[in-house]
């Protein structure tokens, strides 16, 4: 929507193609079906969040910011709030208002838009000269390649930097010239955008055309896994988290180790599930360690199952992969050895299971006293040092064994997509076919939750759309 509201805007006939039967389907459910928009951030703490190729962003964000999206949903009549963590809401707390704004949007530009219309394929055009001179600059530099391997490593990095060079003349090779419909019709254009995001909830349509349309133009497409997403997780004594259902920790320390390498530390809410643990610190948590996690053989991790499903989410059967919480974070281990004491003394005479109480939540009391080894119908005054110790432990260093990541089905985004190295960061045109343009999650970029991968798709989708109709301008001259 942004794409063609912004290509519209600056002169170009547009049609925007919806496989759906409406749109900003996806967009629909963010935010809990809230929107957050976008984060109320400056430009360091945003790039700081983008956790894959941020500077791939630079100049798209420069064109588009935050701030101007703000203003711009502002000045077409959506009034927005912020709340905690700068997140950017509509105030009557609709996403369908957001939708309902863009859509207006698109009617006043005069972009014809066509509902339940699927896309089949991408229309290419083939330079049979270019191509030919590409293919011999690619066996020379393959030559180049072969021999700079027998003269020195340094030799050979030069000849990939020339393989790349080839590879970048091969992109000029072929031309976007529209797109075939699944009806067969074809529609011609000057330019085509592909913004049909990556194949997180796959119901809203995001089933991985785009990909596949990209490959066939030429370009490189990573691996894709399941990002901010919730975990599969085990308690510490082996027990499912399905007994802790439904339970919220606020400001908990959260850390995710693999082995004993450190990969994540956060500090917020976390909630527990039937399967394991989600809610805002698991979800960045996940857009940290989900490459890793997918990884055949990460490092540090036991040898033992592979854990790359990456359809299905990432399996971590190993006990190499865990999560730790820190339940008072605020007290030191002194100080909360000190209040456990207290604790104890004030329930000498009550059973365990009452006294702490007032140290945790009511559901998680039991789970506690078993960690701990202490039985609930023990009286306070009889708690032991070892126990009372082992209690101190389990609050600090809650340790939770992770199993994997949950699928596509429930990641709020896709991580891996389109090499950004195949595209042109400020106009978003294919490097291997013009006329070709990406936006969104279908490019290799994402970011943790908070609004930032709302914001690199309104980025995205502007740079996309203006220099598209630019391009589409000069071609009509």
């Amino acid at each position: 929507m942004m794409a063609a509201i912004s290509a519209a805007e600056r002169g170009a006939e547009v049609v925007l193609l919806e496989k759906n039967e409406k749109l900003g389907k996806k967009l629909y459910i963010t935010g809990k079906g809230r929107c957050n928009v976008t984060n109320a951030c400056d430009r360091e703490d945003f790039f700081s969040h983008v956790v894959t190729n941020p500077r791939f962003m630079y100049s798209a964000y420069s064109q588009w910011s935050n701030w101007d999206m703000m203003d711009y949903l502002e000045s077409l009549g959506l009034p927005l709030k912020t709340e905690r963590g700068n997140r950017v809401f509509p105030v009557s707390d609709k996403s369908s208002d957001v939708i309902r704004t863009l859509a207006k949007a698109l009617e006043r530009a005069g972009v014809q838009v066509f509902l339940n219309t699927a896309v089949r394929e991408l229309l290419i055009e083939k330079d049979t000269v270019q191509s030919e001179n590409a293919e011999r600059s690619s066996e020379n530099a393959e030559r180049i390649s072969e021999k700079a391997e027998r003269i020195s490593e340094k030799a050979e990095r030069s000849s990939e930097n020339a393989e790349l060079a080839s590879g970048k003349k091969a992109g000029a090779s072929a031309r976007c010239t529209g797109v075939r419909l699944a009806s067969g019709e074809e529609i011609p254009a000057d330019a085509v955008i592909v913004a049909t995001g990556g194949i997180s909830y796959p119901s809203t349509g995001s089933t991985g055309d785009g990909y596949l349309w990209a490959e066939e133009a030429g370009h490189t497409v990573s691996d894709r896994f399941p990002a901010l997403v919730p975990f599969d997780a085990l308690l510490p004594d082996g027990h499912p988290c399905k007994e802790l259902q439904g339970l919220t920790l606020k400001n908990v320390g959260m850390q995710v180790f693999c082995g004993g390498k450190r990969l994540a530390e956060d500090f917020g809410e976390l909630l527990f599930t039937h399967f394991g643990v989600s809610g805002p610190l698991v979800l960045s948590a996940a857009s940290v360690v989900t490459a890793a996690i997918n990884a055949p053989n990460p490092k540090g991790a036991e040898k033992g199952t592979e854990g790359q499903a990456k359809n299905s989410g990432g399996a971590a059967k190993n006990s190499a992969w865990r999560m730790v919480l820190d339940l008072k974070p605020a007290l030191s281990e002194e100080q909360l050895d000190r209040r456990i004491l207290r604790e104890l003394e004030g329930g000498a005479n009550k059973q365990m299971k009452n006294v702490l109480g007032s140290l945790f939540p009511a559901k998680l009391v039991p789970v506690m006293l078993r960690l701990s080894g202490i039985p609930g119908e023990l009286c306070g005054r009889e708690v032991t040092r070892q126990q009372r110790q082992q209690l101190l432990t389990m609050t600090k260093s809650f340790p939770v064994k992770l199993l994997g990541t949950r699928s596509f089905a429930e990641a709020i985004i896709t991580q891996g997509g389109i090499s950004v190295r195949e595209v042109n960061p400020k106009t978003m045109e294919s490097k291997r076919t013009s006329g070709l343009y990406f936006a969104g999650e279908v490019l290799d970029v994402d970011a943790f939750t908070g609004g930032y991968n709302l914001q690199i798709a309104w980025s995205t989708g502007r740079a996309a759309g203006l220099a598209a109709a630019e391009a589409a301008a000069s071609i009509s001259e």
